[in-house]
């Protein structure tokens, strides 16, 4: 996946790049309503304990210091909700994603937990990001980036919009590298995941291709190696669940 490439493979499917992002907004479109219900079936609640991870590594401000997260993909505004709950009065999240159906949902959960004041919901492109230079303390994107065509774009749009001194976390599915483990979860991925998709949601196929999208993405150590050609220093690698995701950091100084 590379901005040179002409083509990149949606799940085991190889596909011309200019098609990708279609593809994945069909995807989202059809699971918007019931997409954090899944998660929570798909990991057996584990992407709560990811997240909170995430969270504490932010570490948002307590007080009333000004705070500004962009959450990349975060369509249905669950890191951006826990992050402005750990922080103080300063703490504002904005969630960026290009899928209106799921930003509608989030927008719809902020208004019920009151915190539509503090969260904001803008769609845009993680490969050309509709804000300023140097404009956020920290850029998170969670289980998104892989189903981003161009990388190393967003990549760069993440360096353009973080401020110096500002820090940028990527949490994602990763390469299971435990052995045994990496068998067990290959045969629920791929038979009981699009099994749950289909009876919650009535669509196997766009959680046959999340599955498969997972081993297209790049090893953590490729990753990372992006992550520093995109300009960023003192890049950090945190497995978790014995491979299952990984905590990827970087800081734009």
């Amino acid at each position: 996946m590379t901005d040179s490439s002409s083509e990149t493979h949606f799940g085991f499917r190889t596909v011309p790049l200019e098609e990708k992002q279609a593809l994945v907004d069909d995807v989202f479109h059809s699971v918007a309503r019931r997409y954090d219900l899944m998660n929570d079936l798909m990991s057996g609640g584990m992407h709560r304990l990811w997240k909170d991870v995430l969270v504490n590594l932010v570490n948002p401000p307590k007080g009333d210091h000004p705070f500004s997260l962009l959450d990349v993909a975060g369509g249905t505004g669950d890191i951006s909700f826990r992050m402005v709950e750990a922080g103080g009065a300063g703490t504002r999240a904005t969630v960026c994603d290009i899928n209106a159906d799921m930003l509608e949902v989030g927008r719809e959960r902020a208004r019920a937990r009151s915190l539509d004041h503090v969260v904001e919901f803008v769609e845009g492109n993680a490969e050309k990001l509709p804000f300023p230079d140097k404009s956020f303390d920290a850029y998170t994107i969670a289980f998104g980036i892989r189903n981003v065509p161009r990388i190393e774009a967003a990549l760069a749009e993440a360096y353009r919009v973080l401020k110096p001194g500002s820090r940028f976390f990527c949490l994602e599915f990763s390469t299971v590298d435990v052995p045994g483990l990496d068998t067990l979860y290959d045969l629920y991925s791929f038979n009981v995941i699009p099994m749950i998709g289909r009876v919650v949601t009535g669509d196997a196929e766009a959680y046959k291709y999340l599955v498969e999208s997972i081993r297209k993405f790049p090893k953590p150590h490729a990753f990372a190696r992006m992550i520093r050609n995109a300009g960023f220093g003192r890049v950090d690698v945190r497995m978790m669940t014995g491979g299952i995701v990984a905590l990827h950091s970087g800081w734009r100084l």
